[in-house]
């Protein structure tokens, strides 16, 4: 279980993604709930720029332009997700801006942005953590100064102490989705097998997930050039009591750049 694809993350996150991971990633009333969330923590202004990093199909952005945010901009390196949320923008007539990128080198001009927010456990999946570090490090760089990084991660007390190896859902009436899962220190190996009842086996991939202590994640921020750093611990933004595995409770990191 512990081989895994470095490039695991370039695949797996598709129209398949969006039925196995519906219950979080497509649920309207969550994503309102967490972008209010948002909202009220940062104290975000109409008008800051804002960037929905590694945000997939920029549920976030679109919801933050639905509120009347001016300049709201989604870079994920999804092919097909950064293609549904244009047509989405389109459809709704709004102005969010969705990028292809890696957000380890996003190209983008430095101090760009007001507030950066990486939402949905998008952060820790590689397994070498000057790679994760990157990431960090281009946060900090398309930054303004006193701009605000937002780090949605998965709680790891929470996850350690819930932890279970074996777990499947029903995504809708036709897929299952079947998780077997390991723990290596802090990295949790997942192999996913998504099942159609009429057509069989049609996905069958292995993912990893980082888990961080605020002690390990505040060290990070810290050495990328972050200060005033806070966490809060056990957020749950969806309503019941169901396993949601990593996404059940969070861990919310907010730094800023002096």
């Amino acid at each position: 279980m512990s081989k895994v694809d470095p490039n695991w993350w370039k695949t797996l996150f598709d129209g398949t993604y969006l039925i196995t991971d519906a219950r979080s990633v497509d649920d309207d009333n969550l994503t309102c709930r967490e972008v209010a969330f948002i909202e009220g923590i940062l104290g975000l202004e109409r008008s800051w720029p804002i960037l929905d990093l590694c945000g997939g199909q920029g549920r976030h952005s679109l919801e933050l332009s639905r509120r009347g945010f001016q300049d709201v901009t989604v870079l994920d390196y999804s092919k097909a997700l950064i293609g549904l949320g244009r047509e989405r923008a389109q459809e709704e007539r709004l102005n969010t801006l969705f990028l292809k990128k890696d957000a380890r080198n996003t190209g983008l001009p430095s101090r760009r942005f007001r507030a950066i927010i990486v939402m949905a456990s998008s952060f820790g999946y590689f397994v070498d953590e000057d790679q994760n570090e990157e990431i960090l490090r281009e946060a900090f760089r398309l930054l303004m100064p006193k701009g605000s990084l937002l780090l949605d991660l998965p709680n790891r007390d929470h996850a350690l102490n819930h932890f279970t190896p074996l777990s499947w859902h029903e995504a809708n009436e036709e897929i299952i989705v079947c998780r077997k899962k390991s723990l290596d220190e802090d990295i949790v190996y997942g192999r996913e097998m998504v099942i159609s009842k009429r057509k069989g086996l049609i996905r069958d991939v292995t993912y990893c997930t980082r888990l961080y202590s605020p002690e390990k994640i505040t060290a990070m921020l810290k050495s990328t050039g972050f200060d005033a750093i806070s966490i809060q611990k056990d957020f749950v933004s969806h309503e019941d009591k169901l396993d949601y595995g990593l996404m059940t409770n969070r861990m919310i990191v907010i730094a800023h750049k002096k």
